[in-house]
């Protein structure tokens, strides 16, 4: 394995590491209406659990309002219910056609709890990243014990790598301040 291909195994993990962070935030409520929202939501549905959007879907008709138009009306109180055992605060109505579930707005408290599982998922994201980097040098340090480079090759790359990954970090921390952002906005 050369460092060509530590470099690029490395940024897909990185890329991979901001796209998690990414969805995650998506399923976090901001008081404003987003399919990301129903995203993880199970459902119970011909003998098996299945995503949510396997069985229905997600739309915004209002700002403050999700909609869930279920292709199969047999499965209309199997969704409802996992909507409302999500653990996301959602009430849905079930209409008999679609299901609506209004997105109440957030109060103070709640937002400060958003706030916190963000910084809990950036974190997670950061450690992620710190392990592909730790990955890389170890490579590259095999690299350098099996003589295939150099002493000043094997401090360049290590260089390379740190910055690679101060780069994503920052990039996550860019992220967390927008969704803090989001959800601190009234």
């Amino acid at each position: 394995m050369d460092y060509s291909q530590i470099k690029a195994t490395m940024q897909e993990h990185l890329a991979k590491t901001e796209e998690a962070l990414r969805k995650d935030f998506a399923g976090l409520r901001t008081g404003r209406a987003s399919t990301g929202l129903l995203d993880g939501i199970m459902v119970e549905a011909y003998g098996a659990t299945v995503p949510l959007n396997q069985v229905g879907n997600a739309s915004v008709p209002e700002a403050r309002m999700l909609s869930v138009q279920v292709w199969d009306k047999g499965l209309l109180k199997a969704v409802e219910k996992a909507i409302r055992e999500s653990g996301l605060g959602l009430n849905p109505m079930n209409d008999g056609q679609m299901i609506r579930i209004p997105i109440p707005p957030l109060s103070e408290e709640r937002r400060i709890e958003l706030c916190k599982i963000a910084g809990k998922y950036t974190e997670s994201a950061r450690v992620s990243a710190r392990n592909v980097r730790r990955e890389a040098l170890d490579a590259v340090k095999k690299m350098k014990q099996d003589n295939a480079i150099s002493e000043d090759d094997q401090k360049r790359f290590e260089t390379e790598i740190q910055n690679l990954t101060d780069k994503t970090v920052a990039a996550l921390d860019e992220m967390l301040k927008n969704k803090e952002a989001e959800i601190k906005q009234v």
